[in-house]
């Protein structure tokens, strides 16, 4: 045996008290840090999170798998972790079911989305940054939590909502609640990701909803598209969890707070100047950095002092800054003064003849002001009148409308900004709290709309249709009220037909589905809502397009909200060249006279020609002399669409026109019929 020498006994010695001190730390959670990772894929691992052995506590590793950080032992990806506040962000599973019609021993298949990410209780999901969604028709889903305590039940508490379907085009994109898809809050002490459903018939509905989902998600970052109903059963969502200091309850049922803990040797806040701050998420602590100061409070001397002065924009001072340990000192310079010089600016102290100066200046500026007070009075009094009479006190107590004052205004009423004019007044476009708004300034009013006009607001502002105008406020300032509508872009479907200078071209595809969302509007209207409302003057020009050449429905009257059972009789109001003679004759608006208007509109949509009130010269007599002979109608078709050889399609939108023309109003179809059946002619067109 070759002797060992000392060199080798010693190297051997230093080697064995180096591992004995990494196998030490790695048990008790306690870190030296170095050559620990301090971030993976571009997110921060501040202890007590960390990435390989002695670089984090117990409970909280992390691993970097392909360049990114997941929560050790699970495939759940960290976005972001932070310890003020003690947050992180996960993606994690949603839990789904899928119903399987044809075969009845395979109900469905499913996945609860359970996770492991919680086995050593350090994590809660957060009730005040998260939602529950559930997404199906005919669903009720739920997320349950775990008993962290014995008993009988297998969860301490289950929460969820139903999700309900009429048919497939009842959900609606950007809408969660309760059609195609619900969301509730969750409640404090959700520990896991589990989900679970209860089972309803699907086997009429497999086309548009074959599966149940529910996942957990940030409220901000889920919003609902009626395309989710076929969900990817392996997407993941953003998921924000509160972190605590807890300790493992499944072994020892010993979570302490800061109280308990500062007594331990296991204590977590370690560095000076730092506090401990009982969990608001469940039991447990945390450790935070005392104010004025900064850094990671889960290490020694990992607080340190802020320097207060090279940040004015948080830490104001209207004099001379001065940092100080854990804080920081506000004074005025030399011959200067204020009260309290970190809210308001010091100014110079003045002599008696300065003062005596300021004094006469202001007195002269306050008789100055007194003038113009009386000046002013009038005309202030005059707007209150005005608000009160518009029924400014009625439409403060709706929270869905927002009554602007005429300096808001102001800006956008110049002659620069006027889009469009006419017998009701004039449009403008502007900006106001930064939103492209248009402003409709009328002419004036009758005093029956005056005396409806603030319950009548109140409901069309609760109007939400993808299809409709919204309005989003209006001016009481004035003698005649001013509306402001959201702005849309492309101007009215009238433009786009007939302006000479519209280079826009307008195909089949298009055309059609500016009539299919427009017929969805008016049902809308008609149907589906509180209050039946009738527009009563349905034309191109009160059809505006969006950038995507969206229709959306504009100018329905204020007058022309009508309450169920009440008389629908008016003056005759509206453009001649598309209203519903038996409204003519009797006065009488009705919910077919719209669809007759919109019969108008089809055809002119289909042939670019104007429809015109003449004995000489009428579009509506044009096609319907060609249909009662069973002419050829290719003449009366636009070019640009009648070239597609799709005649058979612009063929039955002439007969839906027809029916709609109809002067026997009671067979006329309704808009909800009229839509459906748009609906399926543009699905025929693309399968």
């Amino acid at each position: 045996m070759r002797p060992v020498s000392m060199l080798q006994m010693w190297t051997a010695l230093t080697t064995m008290l180096l591992l004995l001190a990494a196998a030490v730390a790695a048990a008790t959670g306690a870190t030296t840090h170095g050559g620990c990772l301090p971030s993976c894929g571009g997110v921060d691992i501040p202890y007590p999170f960390g990435i390989g052995p002695g670089c984090f506590r117990e409970g909280f590793e992390v691993e970097c798998i392909n360049s990114g950080p997941v929560l050790a032992g699970t495939p759940l990806r960290v976005v972001q972790l932070t310890l003020d506040p003690d947050e992180s962000q996960v993606m994690l599973p949603i839990g789904w079911q899928c119903y399987n019609v044809s075969d009845p021993d395979d109900t469905y298949k499913w996945d609860y989305g359970n996770t492991t990410m919680n086995k050593d209780g350090v994590y809660r999901i957060s009730n005040t940054h998260n939602m529950l969604v559930v997404v199906g028709c005919n669903t009720v889903g739920y997320v349950a939590s775990k008993r962290t305590e014995g008993g009988a039940d297998a969860n301490a508490f289950n929460t969820g909502c139903m999700s309900y379907c009429n048919n497939s085009a009842s959900a609606q994109d950007g809408l969660c609640d309760g059609v195609g898809c619900c969301h509730v809050s969750i409640p404090p002490g959700l520990t896991d990701n589990y989900f679970n459903f209860r089972e309803y018939d699907h086997s009429t509905m497999m086309e548009y909803s074959p599966c149940d989902y529910a996942f957990l998600v940030d409220r901000n970052n889920y919003t609902f598209r009626r395309s989710d109903l076929k969900m990817n059963t392996k997407r993941t969502s953003p998921v924000w969890l509160d972190w605590a200091i807890r300790g493992n309850s499944s072994i020892s049922g010993d979570i302490p707070s800061c109280k308990q803990a500062s007594k331990t040797d296991q204590y977590a806040c370690v560095s000076t100047h730092s506090d401990c701050v009982d969990s608001t998420n469940g039991p447990g602590y945390n450790c935070k950095c005392s104010s004025g100061y900064q850094g990671d409070a889960y290490l020694p001397n990992g607080c340190t002092n802020i320097n207060e002065c090279a940040n004015p924009a948080k830490y104001s001072c209207y004099g001379v800054c001065s940092d100080i340990e854990g804080g920081y000192k506000c004074d005025c310079p030399a011959g200067y003064q204020s009260r309290y010089p970190r809210t308001e600016r010091c100014t110079q102290k003045f002599p008696l003849a300065a003062q005596i100066s300021v004094g006469a200046i202001g007195g002269i500026l306050v008789l100055a002001f007194l003038a113009f007070f009386f000046v002013l009075r009038k005309e202030k009094q005059r707007a209150r009148d005005f608000y009160r009479k518009n029924g400014g006190l009625t439409l403060e107590k709706a929270r869905t409308i927002k009554i602007y004052t005429r300096g808001d205004l102001k800006p956008v009423l110049k002659s620069t900004n006027v889009i469009g004019k006419g017998g009701f007044g004039e449009v403008y476009k502007g900006v106001v709290d930064g939103v492209i708004v248009a402003v409709k300034k009328p002419n004036g009013r009758s005093v029956l709309e005056k005396e409806q006009f603030p319950n009548e607001v109140t409901i069309l502002s609760q109007v939400s249709h993808k299809n409709i105008v919204r309005l989003l406020g209006c001016c009481l300032e004035v003698d005649n009220p001013m509306l402001v509508y959201e702005f849309i872009s492309k101007g009215s479907l009238e433009d786009n037909l007939h302006r000479a200078d519209n280079k826009e071209l307008l195909d089949l595809d298009v055309r059609l589905c500016i009539l299919e969302d427009s017929a969805h509007g008016l049902a809308y209207m008609h149907s589906q809502t509180h209050n039946t409302i009738l527009h009563g003057d349905v034309k191109p020009a009160n059809i505006l397009l969006d950038e995507n050449f969206s229709p959306k429905i504009a100018d329905f009257g204020i007058s022309r909200l009508i309450a169920q059972g009440k008389d629908h009789t008016r003056n005759i109001i509206g453009d001649m060249s598309y209203m519903d003679p038996v409204y003519l004759q009797t006065g009488r608006l009705t919910d077919k006279s719209d669809v007759y208007s919109f019969g108008v509109v089809i055809l002119e949509l289909i042939s670019r020609k104007r429809a015109t009130h003449s004995d000489n010269n009428s579009l509506v007599r044009s096609f319907l002399e060609c249909h009662q002979t069973g002419e050829s109608m290719t003449e009366l078709f636009d070019k640009e669409i009648a070239t597609t050889g799709d005649l058979e399609l612009l063929n039955k939108l002439v007969q839906i026109a027809v029916e709609c023309l109809n002067l026997e109003a009671d067979q006329r179809p309704s808009m909800t019929d009229v839509a459906g059946r748009l609906v399926t002619l543009h699905r025929s067109r693309n399968p």
